[in-house]
């Protein structure tokens, strides 16, 4: 709790933390956003003016009002992200997962498109200077480095983000205001006037406007995944400063576009984010644009492993391998993922390019996230007791808003925008199928009445002419309550070879909404005989069994409630400690000819998932040396009627 508190305090290393970690995205947007707003079109006052206000109106309605002032309130013991909010809001309406699922799908495929496009309009500074440059190359082999370091965490480099991004802020916040003194007027675009007349204008598409608009907010919603991290007043503070640099930026590439007014330039050699720097320092800004670019990267790829261990823990995606690179809180590795997005961002340079192209990916898969998000943070609003009419008109306002974006960046699907839904949509089907799956093979497991087997497992447990299985015998249970253990578990002590053990432990594990919460109760159901523990564990916390129940253990020995000390006699006089083992009941798909097609089709994907996740033992960090395996039937129909005949042998007539 104390930690909370300290996250939330207002320190000039927070400060500089928030600079590092979460303004990557968002802060990278000028190197390619007048590009696209300009386009192929011929410079004119209107499209200048106008493209300025229209930035300078989304980012403070989307990212200042929306993002900075009202989602960051939805702070889940102190953590943010579309994960933490739907922990938040999930109990009051099951639906709720939908939005959750569209919403994280969408920042993992946002997390593909943002490499390629930050370093490409980086690189591209050199473009001018080398006409005849390809700079695919040097994109792929940063990109490359980008991902393989991946593994050795980022913790030492993370801590020189700060100062780089604060430079990179400052740099442009110098350059806007190197160009804004030469025509100061350009102020006057920040009038909301100059949006509406450029967006109802006979001369230009608004919706192909928008679109392009829409790249300068791209990366608020890693001002609230990144909430654990910096704390809100570190956040609402720092995005002052962050602000204010970029909309100076904007003003001064606007000035310059208005020095060449009336005529159509080609972005890819002139990119007015590269024209306003002097001559002498371009060499230094594209360095340092490089440096910042490859910083988005990082913590957009961190961002993804965050989630993904989210949703693990979630039950929204299959188990995968974590690792913890370095001992710093959040700080880990998912293998499957970097590699993934590895592909897929090698995938997207070599498909478009160039940045001009792939801005025409980018932007549609992060309104939908940006969508979703809106829908769970009314729905906290609704909980946090907001008048009706306010959660209303934010609620109407925002898919007003989003929508719009949504209609505008839908133009761009067939020149590169399906390349991020389809991946979307690929990662929706992974993450639906696997939770759906999950809720029709509960249907068919059958729980007991644990009180009805108290007197004989403890008859088993004292039977000398049964062999002994194991000293303390420990089973995984998914029974909620205490009072009952699947029938599985009560089948594999008794009948699947009769397992006589000194102690019965039933380890349960809870999921709860918390995100560090380690709590766990014990219950004696039958004293020294069969032992209950249940785990309550946050969603962002290491589910590692094998180590936490060993500290339960101790505990309870210290504390004198158990003895764990070997039965037989010659081990006892020694005090040596009896041996543990876990049973894992791995339930096997059969017969499920009484399924839906629609049902039929999500287990044959689970099954398919099933066969690249890691197993429920490796899973839950269990000590494979002292875990057996048994595979069950799950049966997903009842076992048909079958009728027979006996008939007599004829040789016996």
């Amino acid at each position: 709790m104390s930690e909370h508190k300290d996250l939330q305090k207002l320190t000039a290393a927070g400060l500089l933390i928030s600079l590092g970690i979460i303004y990557g995205d968002i802060g990278t947007s000028p190197l390619y956003v007048f590009k696209a707003i300009v386009g192929t079109q011929a410079i004119s006052d209107i499209l200048v003016l106008g493209g300025v206000s229209c930035i300078f109106w989304t980012l403070t309605l989307q990212t200042t009002v929306k993002y900075v002032l009202v989602t960051l309130r939805a702070d889940n013991k102190g953590e943010g992200g579309i994960f933490s909010l739907f922990s938040l809001v999930r109990r009051k309406a099951k639906w709720l997962i939908v939005p959750a699922i569209i919403g994280g799908c969408a920042l993992l495929a946002d997390g593909i498109i943002t490499p390629p496009i930050t370093i490409s309009s980086a690189i591209e500074g050199l473009v001018p200077k080398f006409p005849h440059l390809y700079t695919v190359p040097i994109v792929l082999a940063i990109i490359s480095f980008l991902f393989i370091i991946q593994q050795f965490g980022s913790s030492t480099v993370g801590k020189a983000f700060g100062p780089i991004m604060f430079v990179w802020f400052t740099m442009m916040g110098v350059l806007g205001i190197s160009f804004i003194v030469k025509d100061p007027t350009i102020l006057r675009a920040l009038n909301p006037y100059y949006a509406f007349k450029l967006l109802t204008s006979a001369n230009y598409q608004a919706f192909i406007i928008l679109g392009a608009v829409f790249l300068c907010t791209t990366g608020a919603e890693a001002l609230y995944s990144d909430l654990g991290h910096c704390g809100r007043k570190n956040i609402q503070v720092s995005w002052v400063y962050v602000k204010s640099c970029l909309i100076l930026n904007y003003l001064g590439q606007a000035v310059w576009l208005l020095q060449h007014k009336g005529q159509v330039l080609d972005l890819h050699l002139l990119n007015p984010f590269y024209q306003i720097m002097p001559a002498w320092f371009l060499n230094f800004g594209i360095g340092i644009a490089t440096i910042a670019a490859v910083i988005a990267s990082q913590a957009l790829i961190s961002g993804s492993f965050t989630l993904i261990a989210e949703a693990v823990r979630l039950n929204l995606w299959p188990k995968v391998k974590i690792n913890y690179p370095s001992e710093e809180k959040g700080q880990l590795y998912v293998p499957s993922m970097n590699w993934l997005l590895f592909v897929g961002c090698v995938g997207v340079v070599l498909l478009f390019e160039s940045s001009d192209k792939m801005e025409a990916a980018y932007g549609l898969s992060i309104t939908v996230a940006m969508l979703m998000t809106t829908i769970l943070v009314s729905r906290f609003l609704i909980r946090k007791k907001v008048p009706g009419y306010i959660v209303n008109l934010f609620l109407l306002l925002y898919l007003l808003i989003e929508g719009t974006f949504l209609f505008g960046n839908l133009n761009k699907f067939k020149d590169g925008g399906w390349f991020t839904l389809s991946i979307g949509f690929v990662l929706f089907l992974v993450m639906w199928a696997w939770h759906t799956a999950r809720r029709i093979r509960n249907r068919y497991v059958k729980f007991v009445e644990i009180e009805d087997y108290y007197s004989l497992l403890k008859e088993l447990s004292d039977d000398d002419t049964v062999p002994k299985y194991a000293s303390q015998l420990v089973y995984l249970t998914s029974a909620n309550f205490n009072s009952e253990v699947e029938s599985k578990i009560i089948y594999s002590i008794l009948q699947k070879q009769p397992k006589r053990a000194d102690v019965y432990w039933l380890v349960h594990v809870d999921v709860v909404d918390e995100p560090y919460k380690t709590e766990y109760e014990v219950d004696f159901l039958v004293p020294n005989k069969v032992i209950r523990i249940d785990f309550k564990l946050g969603f962002r916390v290491e589910q590692q069994i094998n180590l936490l129940f060993r500290r339960v253990v101790e505990d309870l020995v210290k504390n004198g409630e158990v003895d764990i000390t070997s039965r037989y006699k010659s081990l006892n006089k020694h005090k040596i400690v009896g041996d543990f083992r876990f049973v894992v009941i791995e339930k096997m798909l059969s017969r499920s000819h009484n399924l839906t097609f629609y049902e039929k089709v999500i287990m044959a994907i689970y099954g398919q998932l099933k066969k690249v996740s890691l197993s429920e033992e490796r899973g839950f960090g269990l000590d494979l040396s002292f875990v057996t395996i048994e595979r069950v039937p799950l049966m997903l129909a009842a076992p048909e009627t079958v009728e027979l005949t006996r008939v007599t042998p004829i040789n016996n007539i």
